[in-house]
């Protein structure tokens, strides 16, 4: 197969235009254009109101490979198409006894579970959770009613908390061995659509992901796998620096010498229990600030211009960055096009939001957090578990303000950066469920990250006009924009640095951001516990 880099084609282009266009960056005649794929399809809308055009990258098979690619040597964006395909490092031998436990079932999680289901291992994945259907109905209940079940949320069940988002797919993330295709992959056989394969910002939207994690999960199950829900584990089996299993909230004990810690950044009593059993964890770095909702009209026209509401572009996005002069970096996170704001807390008198949108992303609003950088030695010292501490206090505090019943307590742009409470909405209508309390904003977080937030917003309305318009929403809190700790893990055998056989994986553990991320990281642990496991068979 050839790889072309940077073919280009109109925004209207007509769908045999892409072979012509192959046909001539290869200088070869249509015969000889045996098949093509697209592997990749991005835009360029930096320049509002200039020519928008897709840029394709293109895996071609041809009919005379060597020839072609000798004729073509001299021009970069063509030449071999590197080997994308994913290879398991190893196969279980019949009749092996030990199981693998995988904690959690989130991203990390169900493809750990998977890719060792795969190579025949047969793992055991225990979630506190329900499963899918149980747990959105679940959490409908805390949205519409104001009840929350405190083990089946946003946070907690079957597909993490990546399942209520956008489902966005894509990562920073350095991937030489391709693991990220295999994550799009199994999305694709599971029943996501095909263009997540090339698109280059692809998702999946909350309500298709809950049937692709479902069709996951009994595949796993399908290859001898278990998945058991509303299995909570409640303590670690631990002797001489080596895990030797678990101890579920029912009394079971379940006996293994490898255990995926596939936590969500949420697990924090699992981080309590692991700090007291002596696995080594620190406080590291995350987040705090606010969820902001602007019409996403306001955002499609300031982004695309005179392409806006393209119907190949759909809604617009953006990624933001200000440091502001105390020294605090404020940047955009997990932005949500034609999204809405959502209860995500998992714990009772406590509120935190979070960004879901829906495939379609056709809803009325965009939103997304508006966060400041905490770090621990300057803003949370105190242990390993300050961080979780201070997310307490801070959800505990956003609770009071929103009235002591899951709303949450808002303000107008407007008000927030002149410095006096909100008491009425203006066009702008809140999507957050439950409901909000409109109010004074400043007492829910630290001076600093208020200052910072304030200086920010009219920074950023130069960048996107329209983006600190007064009556723009801001809703409280976003804490749990990432984990506020690191489970450590060796660099190599990506075992704990001080506690043989347990892999701490993904975004609880502080190895990942986001669906994509996390399912990578759970590749890669499956396939260090399946090397780990042979080798121990073998003597």
């Amino acid at each position: 197969m050839i790889r072309i880099n940077e073919l280009q084609l109109p925004l209207d282009h007509p769908a045999d235009a892409l072979r012509s266009a192959i046909v001539a960056r290869l200088k070869i005649s249509d015969t000889e254009l045996l098949d093509f794929t697209v592997f990749k399809r991005s835009y360029d809308a930096r320049k509002k109101n200039s020519e928008i055009t897709f840029v394709y990258i293109i895996d071609a098979s041809v009919a005379d490979e060597p020839k072609v690619l000798a004729q073509l040597a001299d021009d970069r964006n063509i030449r071999l198409s590197p080997d994308t395909g994913y290879y398991p490092v190893g196969q279980a031998p019949e009749g092996l006894s030990e199981r693998p436990l995988v904690i959690g079932f989130g991203p990390c999680g169900l493809f750990a579970a998977l890719t060792l289901a795969q190579m025949g291992f047969r793992p055991i994945v225990l979630e506190r959770g329900r499963d899918v259907r149980s747990r959105t109905k679940d959490t409908w209940a805390l949205w519409r009613k104001k009840v929350l079940s405190p083990e089946s949320n946003v946070q907690f069940g079957e597909g993490g908390a990546g399942l209520f988002s956008d489902g966005k797919l894509y990562s920073q993330i350095k991937d030489p061995k391709f693991y990220g295709r295999k994550v799009m992959h199994e999305f694709v056989r599971a029943g996501a659509p095909e263009e997540i394969m090339f698109v280059s910002k692809p998702h999946i939207g909350t309500f298709r992901l809950t049937g692709v994690v479902s069709t996951m999960r009994e595949e796993i199950k399908a290859l001898g796998g278990e998945v058991r829900f509303d299995s909570r584990v409640v303590d670690f089996i631990i002797e001489d620096g080596r895990i030797q299993g678990v101890r579920m909230a029912d009394g079971e004990e379940i006996r293994s010498r490898y255990v995926v810690l596939a936590l969500g950044h949420s697990s924090r009593d699992t981080f309590r229990i692991l700090h007291e059993r002596g696995v080594y964890i620190e406080a590291k770095p995350f987040a705090v600030g606010f969820r902001i909702e602007h019409p996403q009209s306001l955002i499609d026209n300031a982004r695309l211009g005179k392409y806006a509401g393209h119907p190949e572009l759909g809604a617009a996005d953006y990624k933001l960055v200000y440091h502001a002069k105390n020294g605090r970096a404020v940047y955009s996170f997990c932005m949500c096009p034609g999204g809405t704001v959502v209860a995500a807390t998992s714990e009772p008198g406590r509120v935190v939001t979070n960004g879901m949108s829906q495939y379609s992303r056709n809803e009325r609003n965009a939103n997304a957090g508006i966060v400041v950088g905490i770090n621990p030695d300057e803003d949370f010292p105190g242990g390993p578990l300050a961080g979780v501490e201070l997310q307490e206090r801070l959800e505990s505090r956003a609770f009071e303000l929103g009235g002591n019943d899951y709303c949450a307590p808002g303000q107008l742009v407007g008000d927030f950066i002149r410095g006096r409470a909100s008491s009425e909405f203006g066009e702008v209508e809140p999507s957050y469920k439950p409901g909000v309390r409109l109010g004074d904003l400043a007492p829910s977080l630290p001076d600093y990250v208020i200052d910072a937030i304030r200086e920010a917003l009219p920074a950023f309305g130069k960048q996107i006009r329209g983006f600190d318009r007064a009556d723009a929403i801001l809703t409280g809190i976003e804490t749990r924009t990432s984990s506020p700790v690191r489970i450590k893990r060796d660099n190599e055998n990506l075992q704990s640095i001080n506690t043989r056989g347990l892999y701490p994986a993904g975004e609880g553990a502080g190895y990942a951001g986001g669906i994509l991320s996390a399912g990578v990281d759970g590749i890669k642990v499956a396939e260090a516990v399946a090397t780990a496991m042979l080798a121990d068979l073998q003597g």
